[in-house]
């Protein structure tokens, strides 16, 4: 199990690259809703490991408010 949560960080990375060294801010947005997602599954992924259930409705709340709070500073930043 600790391989599969190694590589769950690693791919983590790089999304984490990418918002660092593009400019673009759409890209930087699209990196950033794709950080949330994959932490919001990793949490899901240690909390059913540990079989702590508190854990995992964390991860559910970043999984359903997290973007949605990102998707509306999308339509903020689509305005200007």
């Amino acid at each position: 199990m600790n391989i599969i949560l190694i590589i769950m960080i690693l791919t983590l990375l790089i999304p984490i690259y990418t918002a660092w060294s593009n400019e673009n801010i759409w890209q930087k947005m699209l990196s950033l809703a794709s950080i949330s997602s994959k932490s919001a599954i990793l949490i899901l992924f240690v909390s059913v490991l540990r079989d702590d259930w508190m854990i995992g409705i964390v991860g559910i709340i970043i999984l359903a408010v997290g973007n949605a709070g990102l998707m509306l500073l999308a339509q903020l930043l689509k305005r200007n």
